[in-house]
């Protein structure tokens, strides 16, 4: 086993454990951060499948910009962790189907001898003046334009979604509203009260 593959199987094995602990870690502060290990991991991998742009931006947007988005939604929700977790159980059979079905194919693709995978073609080498940037933005802009304009209107739909969720009505929550801060007038707030001097 050469180099190349003792580091991907050590990315894999933190990234399958650290999205293990994504799912089943009670606090869920600690759960984002076992997720931007899982994204390190990521970003590894893409390294050594020579994708270099995709892994500096998934480090870059995703722990970067993403993560730290997370942790904020996290503290301000104010989660009720037990309400949580009271049906959790009852998403166990379709979680086991789809556990199951991740198994079978990293079994397939890790075991791709006994599957005869060893006769497909390798990856040619790339040309001296090859960049996986532009052949990137030339995929994603012409062959995939629709999906991924299909993603930004998700990912607007998402953010909308957040918002909506801060700003909803609570009882608990002290706020001011500010049209009515301005139309207020001296008379509702100030009394002049004439008083008698006082001596000691």
């Amino acid at each position: 086993m050469d180099f190349q593959s003792v580091v991907f199987y050590f990315f894999s094995t933190v990234m399958v454990l650290a999205a293990l602990r994504v799912i089943t870690a009670r606090n869920p502060v600690h759960a984002a951060l076992f997720l931007v290990l899982v994204f390190f991991s990521a970003g590894g991998i893409w390294m050594l499948l020579r994708a270099e742009f995709l892994a500096i931006a998934l480090v870059m947007v995703y722990v970067g910009a993403v993560m730290v988005l997370f942790l904020f939604v996290v503290m301000m929700l104010d989660i009720n962790l037990e309400r949580v977790r009271q049906g959790f159980w009852s998403y166990l059979p379709i979680g086991a189907v789809v556990g199951l079905l991740m198994i079978a194919e990293m079994a397939i693709v890790l075991g791709g001898s006994y599957f005869g995978l060893d006769g497909m073609p390798a990856p040619s080498e790339p040309e001296p003046g090859y960049s996986n940037t532009k052949e990137l933005g030339r995929l994603l802009y012409t062959e995939y334009v629709y999906p991924f304009e299909l993603a930004s209107i998700v990912l607007l739909v998402a953010m909308i979604a957040a918002v909506a969720l801060t700003l909803r009505k609570r009882k608990d929550v002290k706020k001011v509203d500010p049209a009515a801060q301005v139309a207020v007038k001296r008379d509702d707030r100030v009394r002049i009260v004439s008083m008698r001097a006082e001596k000691d």
